[in-house]
């Protein structure tokens, strides 16, 4: 049985790696200040941000093993378990970690905005790879948030410059996310090439008889991304959705095969439908005619 570490509060992670107990909503821990301590695959019941110059090999997040990269950022949400397992080494770190509860942003406009950050979700499997005026950018906030946290108590006005530094460093971290996305786009055709290979693959070996219709999921773990990062480059690459490019893939199989004499229970059953209202449904909403109507121009 794994050793899984809870972090319902973020001074649960503090206490583990022996860090000061500053707030208790919020967390700033700077790794080059501690001595050694174990690794640890962690509940998060908050929120967290790892901005690092290296990091262990082998972390995960969900059930997907991270993609890091030198000088980078880790997001993680609350539901989420990663890290790397208590194997008794110990390890010393170069950065720094910024933990929050849900509870922080309460009734602040950040608790609405915070689902807009992408990199946070259990889909997305890199790293966020800082520059190094960003790397210097984010750790002085940081240093500055802690300074806050050292020398005035908790009032409301505490926490609303506390929700000030955070959203900034949010922000900033969106923007490393926006740019890693747009280098992604940069080779767009070519994934769009192998998008539309796999979905080829796909039907000449038959798989939709046994496994139905491709999703987005499956197409971007082929594919070797998570799949809203696969979504999110479609998107930037055609203008359309993942799964509008496989349902329009689809059709176009479909009017091959209805203009080659099977009928629409056959082609609905060769594609992949488990029922020919749900193949007729889609067609129309692809096409604007039912497969009939289609047959009959």
């Amino acid at each position: 049985m794994k050793k899984i570490l809870k972090i319902d509060s973020p001074n649960d992670y503090a206490r583990f790696v022996e860090a000061p107990v500053l707030h208790p909503l919020i967390s700033i821990i700077h790794f080059d200040e501690l001595a050694p301590f174990r690794h640890s695959l962690n509940n998060y019941g908050v929120y967290g941000l790892f901005i690092q110059r290296q990091f262990p090999e082998g972390l995960s997040y969900g059930m997907k093993t991270l993609q890091v990269s030198d000088a980078s950022i880790i997001a993680v949400e609350p539901g989420q378990i990663g890290g790397l397992e208590d194997n008794g080494e110990r390890i010393s770190l170069s950065g720094w970690v910024l933990l929050w509860s849900p509870e922080l942003l309460h009734g602040s406009e950040l608790e609405h905005q915070i689902e807009r950050y992408q990199y946070f979700s259990y889909f997305f499997t890199g790293s966020l790879r800082m520059e190094p005026d960003e790397r210097l950018c984010i750790t002085q906030l940081l240093s500055q948030m802690r300074q806050e946290l050292l020398t005035h108590d908790d009032s409301p006005s505490l926490r609303s410059i506390l929700l000030g530094y955070l959203h900034l460093i949010l922000e900033y971290c969106n923007r490393i996310y926006l740019r890693q996305l747009s280098e992604e786009d940069n080779g767009g055709s070519d994934l769009l090439k192998r998008f539309h290979d796999l979905l080829q693959q796909y039907f000449r070996e038959n798989r939709q008889l046994s496994q139905g219709l491709p999703t987005v999921t499956y197409c971007a773990s082929a594919l070797a991304y998570s799949p809203r990062y696969f979504g999110d480059i479609v998107h930037k690459a055609t203008g359309g959705t993942a799964i509008g490019y496989i349902h329009n893939y689809v059709i176009n199989q479909a009017k091959s095969l209805l203009m080659n004499g099977h009928n629409i229970s056959e082609t609905s059953r060769l594609l992949g439908f488990d029922f020919p209202h749900h193949f007729t449904r889609l067609f129309k909403k692809m096409t604007g005619l039912t497969p009939s109507e289609y047959l009959g121009k």
